[in-house]
């Protein structure tokens, strides 16, 4: 059963990452959002061989996990959802929603815990933003994330087709809304209710403390509405915002081998994100 349903969510997830790749791609190229600072051949190859890294990695060492925790989790009658009964239909949205909302609270504790931003980082220090960045993380920061999930997961005991859902939806969602894209501006301003959008989540790649702190959502946009880390917009405009991380920046730290030991490297490290929530909540 693990092994049939891992090789479903393999295909899902394999052919929504292709569809959702290939859509977001020629949407920068029909409409793009931002000049590039580097071409895509100086970057792309970089930027997927990483992605392929990890998507590799992961098969060999954690294949299928998220789906053999939520299963075990069904058979032992681990977590919230096998001790609260709710409806088939309740549960799995239910469960979306809660897995959601832990990857918001883990993407804060990656800015906020140095160790962890330095992993992180490797994600922002992307100085051009578009559908490959979404997918751009260290193969440790993945296997932590994984990791993380798994334990959630549990704790809730979500149902199987929830965390499917979920994780095919995370993949897409990276991807869309970190496209280099254009959205008509009313249409951005009433999506980003519902689904973070690409101009809301560009914010969050700023090298400006205040706002790389902010707009921590992935999928849905209401925990930084909660939390108070919601920024409309940058303070210098979509087209001259600096992207990227300082001390991370030109074209040599384009290159793979520069992405695998940045994490290592000395660049200062984290934005203590204590020291700038009270600056965003003020400017919300």
């Amino acid at each position: 059963m693990v092994d049939s349903l891992a090789a479903v969510e393999t295909v899902l997830r394999f052919g929504a990452f292709l569809g959702v790749f290939v859509l977001v791609a020629l949407w920068e190229v029909l409409a793009s959002r931002r000049p590039s600072r580097f071409t895509r051949a100086q970057r792309w190859p970089h930027n997927l061989g990483l992605i392929a890294l990890n998507a590799g990695i992961v098969r060999l060492v954690a294949p299928g996990a998220a789906i053999a925790v939520a299963l075990a989790g069904e058979a032992h009658g681990w977590g919230l959802f096998n001790v609260v009964t709710l409806p088939s239909w309740a549960a799995i949205l239910l469960g979306v929603v809660l897995l959601d909302l832990a990857i918001y609270f883990q993407h804060v504790l990656f800015h906020a815990v140095p160790a962890l931003w330095r992993l992180h980082r490797v994600h922002h220090a992307d100085e051009d933003y578009d559908v490959t960045t979404g997918l751009r993380f260290h193969p440790i920061e993945i296997l932590l994330s994984l990791g993380i999930k798994c334990v959630v997961i549990a704790a809730l005991g979500a149902p199987v087709f929830a965390v499917l859902v979920f994780e095919v939806l995370l993949n897409g969602a990276s991807m869309f809304n970190h496209a280099n894209a254009r959205l008509p501006l009313v249409v951005d301003r009433w999506l980003r209710w519902i689904v973070v959008t690409p101009d809301m989540h560009r914010v969050h790649h700023s090298v400006i403390p205040r706002e790389l702190n902010s707009n921590f959502g992935v999928n849905l946009p209401w925990w930084d509405h909660v939390f108070g880390t919601y920024r409309a917009q940058p303070a210098a405009g979509h087209e001259a915002m600096r992207i990227g991380v300082d001390g991370l920046q030109g074209p040599e730290e384009v290159r793979l081998t520069r992405l695998l030991t940045q994490p290592l490297r000395g660049v200062s490290p984290a934005i203590a994100l204590t020291d700038q929530h009270a600056d965003i909540v003020s400017h919300s």
